[in-house]
């Protein structure tokens, strides 16, 4: 018995190669995927950015990145225009209301943990007339002595 053959759409066999197509042309934009940051990571964000907000502190961009990239978290994620942005503005409003309740005391604590002398972090927060690259105060260079007047030449007699 002879079976009849059967034939496949041409449109079948475009379908199919479009499809793998489209599943090669995928893989790098899912390479790109990653996990969301941890609830700490976003936790210490806000803080940070509240204490900064309260107190009058300038973050230390340096020292914030490292502290951030540690944690598997790019600044630009908690930024507030950030993929994590929203979630780090509600608590840093949480954290910011509660620290200005008590601002002396939340000021003196956040500097003892990330100011210049802090003890888990130092210069992640800087004092508000230091700006956030310049030197330590004790590494301030002294300004130039003033031009003393240069005496008139006298003529010759």
């Amino acid at each position: 018995m002879n079976r009849p053959t059967r034939r496949v759409a041409p449109y079948a066999t475009a379908l199919t190669l479009t499809l793998a197509a489209a599943t090669f042309a995928a893989l790098p934009a899912q390479a790109q995927i990653r996990n969301a940051p941890s609830p700490r990571a976003l936790e210490f964000a806000a803080y940070i950015f509240a204490a900064s907000n309260v107190c009058g502190y300038r973050i230390g961009n340096a020292a914030f990145e490292g502290l951030l990239a540690k944690q598997n978290v790019r600044v630009d994620d908690v930024q507030p225009r950030g993929p994590f942005g929203n979630r780090v503005q509600t608590m840093f409003t949480l954290m910011s209301n509660q620290m200005a309740q008590n601002r002396d005391q939340a000021c003196i604590a956040v500097a003892g943990e990330y100011g210049p002398e802090g003890s888990i972090t130092k210069n992640v927060l800087l004092p508000a007339g230091q700006a956030a690259d310049a030197p330590a105060p004790a590494e301030a260079v002294k300004p130039a002595e003033p031009a003393k007047p240069v005496e008139p030449v006298k003529p010759a007699q």
